[in-house]
């Protein structure tokens, strides 16, 4: 849908992207919401990656995720305490509960 593309028109690039989250009580209910938030549209935008700084590119849109099963949260991954209730309020904040 145009509208919601910044740049309407313009190509875009997409990424590959994998998440990892606990296997818990509290994982898999995460993972709901963030399939919730993922059928309605809201886990990625089309923007400039913080990253690389390339515009028009598939990024997060606002919602965070653990791309590494270690490192801690400089690394995007565990040990992160805080991870699951961060998330929890980013998904809150977009609508999902």
């Amino acid at each position: 849908m145009e509208e919601e593309h910044p740049n309407p028109g313009q190509p875009y690039e997409g990424v590959s992207r994998t998440a990892y989250l606990p296997d818990s009580l509290d994982g898999r209910r995460i993972v709901k919401l963030l399939r919730q938030a993922f059928d309605q549209r809201l886990i990625f935008t089309v923007g400039q990656s913080t990253t690389t700084g390339k515009s028009n590119m598939v990024t997060w849109n606002d919602i965070h995720h653990k791309t590494s099963t270690h490192g801690g949260p400089t690394q995007y991954g565990y040990p992160d305490p805080d991870y699951l209730s961060r998330v929890r309020d980013e998904l809150t904040v977009k609508g999902i509960k």
